[in-house]
């Protein structure tokens, strides 16, 4: 079951994908072009041309996990100014509000004290 939490990465892959790709094939896309290690268990978030299919692809300690959301109505937003970047890092915030249908620029956060470890 797919939990969202500050614990995990989310990685974005800024390009179009065909999502008839299953495990592997999207498992090679994290290989071959994101240079990362699949089985770390970073959560890897692909979209489609039309931007209305989204896959998240996870290790999860046995065996790989897909889960796949195709939207009826609507599409899902992309993270913002982000031309030259293949692989962008997401907040796990930042993945619900994609999921939930909220559009990135129009959200607000107010100052907290975080601290970076």
């Amino acid at each position: 079951m797919l939990h969202l939490n500050s614990h995990e990465r989310y990685y974005f892959y800024n390009a179009v994908v065909d999502m008839r790709k299953g495990c592997y094939g999207l498992c090679g896309i994290v290989q071959n072009e994101l240079h990362k290690n699949i089985l770390l268990g970073d959560v890897f978030v692909f979209i489609n041309k039309r931007h209305n299919q989204i896959k998240l692809l996870q290790w999860d300690k046995d065996g790989f996990a897909l889960y796949e959301k195709r939207l009826e109505k609507g599409t899902f937003d992309r993270p913002g100014n982000t031309q030259n970047c293949t692989g962008i890092l997401l907040t796990h915030v930042q993945l619900q509000h994609i999921l939930q249908g909220i559009v990135l620029k129009s959200v607000q956060h107010k100052k907290r004290y975080t601290t970076y470890v």
